[in-house]
């Protein structure tokens, strides 16, 4: 009788093997039972989709964020300009004060006295004066007789030009005194916000050392101080040159502060400097900032945005479309033949999520954006319009394009 011997080996098989080995080698027969049909193109995976943009020249303004500091458009050191002791302090430390507005009160006892005797001096010429006019008078006939000496007319002339120049010395000595009890009382030379007082009630300040009091700073407006490099100067201004740039024809810039706001008012560029710091490498450039409210503080470190220059034939791609390396800056495309290509690229700045490509890319040409983690350079992909607010077209491309797959292997 015939006897049926092929499910003996087969059980001695799954005896003799383990587990786990037996399950690897279950799932290489079934694929390998699979793989006569059913895939697209003979086993192979359909090719995966990428979201893609299409690259559309138009004209941009081109700009530059470089580091600046802010400073005050005025600043104003109020120091003493007499030696006495300081009697009151007449203003709010940190607050508002006006041009000749009284800060301080220096003892203006001494000076005052001072005064009062230069008065006394002026008034003391005066009357010199007034007796040497009346003798000049007097002889003047009787030496035109010559009833009196050459010598005595010369004496009378002499006498008067001296009282004239007395009378000279103690007017400035009395405006002198005058000025110092002026400068017993400090004031604000400008007009904007004071520090705290670096005095007090009770110190003796010096004219001599002229001791600093309290510093005043006009914040109304602000200087931005703001420095590039000077390799970027010289490559803008080839550009310019050659005709691959034109310059701005706006010289408004824009200061983004530490959390990364953008300041709501706009400032103007001032002017570049001409030279070149030999420690640093640097430019300097300024701009006018308005500070109408104080928002901004003297000292405060910021971004600033400028608009330097200006192309009629850049590009707008997302920015995570390009790649950033130390070797430089790619995009990967989707070639006519359908394949993933490495192009490198030159970056202008950004606008806003996006990046500003001024040379390496043609118009009409496909960027991809998405879908980085399934494709290699020269593997053909599936571009499907990605939108900024997901990548819901392109997921349901690969929905689609997986379903033949999942049909075929079952």
């Amino acid at each position: 009788m015939p006897t049926s011997t092929s499910p003996t080996p087969v059980r001695s098989l799954a005896r003799g093997v383990p587990g786990i080995a037996l399950t690897l080698m279950i799932a290489t027969l079934a694929a390998c039972g699979g793989s006569g049909g059913g895939a697209p193109g003979g086993g192979q995976m359909p090719p995966s989709p990428v979201g893609v943009v299409t690259a559309t020249r138009q004209p941009l303004a081109l700009s530059t964020e470089l580091p600046g500091r802010l400073e005050a458009v005025r600043t104003a050191q109020v120091r003493a300009r007499v030696t006495g002791v300081v009697q009151k302090r007449l203003f709010a430390e940190g607050g508002q004060v006006k041009a000749g507005q009284s800060l301080f009160q220096i003892d203006a006892a001494p000076y005052q006295a001072a005064l009062d005797s230069a008065r006394a001096t002026e008034a003391k010429a005066e009357a010199a004066l007034a007796n040497a006019q009346a003798t000049l008078e007097r002889n003047r006939p009787l030496a035109e007789a010559k009833a009196i000496s050459q010598q005595d007319w010369v004496s009378t002339q002499t006498a008067h030009k001296q009282a004239q120049a007395d009378l000279a010395a103690a007017r400035a000595a009395r405006q002198q005194a005058a000025l110092n009890v002026e400068y017993a009382q400090v004031r604000s030379p400008i007009s904007g916000r004071i520090g705290r007082a670096t005095v007090s009630e009770g110190q003796l300040v010096s004219q001599t050392e002229a001791t600093l009091m309290a510093t005043v700073q006009q914040v109304d407006t602000l200087y931005v101080n703001v420095t590039q490099s000077a390799t970027e100067a010289m490559r803008l201004k080839r550009a310019f040159d050659s005709g691959a740039l034109k310059a701005s024809g706006s010289s408004a810039v824009k200061v983004l502060l530490d959390d990364g706001s953008e300041y709501p008012l706009a400032g103007k560029l001032l002017f570049s400097d001409l030279t070149v710091d030999p420690t640093s490498g640097q430019v300097s450039l300024r701009a006018e900032l308005p500070n109408p409210k104080g928002q901004l503080l003297p000292g405060l470190y910021v971004r600033v945005r400028i608009e330097q220059a200006a192309t009629d034939h850049a590009f707008l791609v997302p920015q995570q479309a390009v790649q950033r390396s130390a070797s430089g800056d790619t995009v990967m495309l989707v070639g006519a033949d359908g394949q993933v290509a490495v192009r490198p690229v030159q970056l202008g700045g950004s606008r806003g999520a996006q990046w500003v490509v001024t040379d390496g890319l043609q118009g009409g040409e496909q960027v991809i954006v998405d879908g980085f983690q399934k494709i290699r350079p020269k593997a053909p992909v599936k571009p499907v319009p990605w939108s900024p607010a997901g990548s819901a077209p392109a997921a349901a491309a690969s929905a689609a394009a997986s379903a033949p797959a999942s049909a075929a292997s079952r």
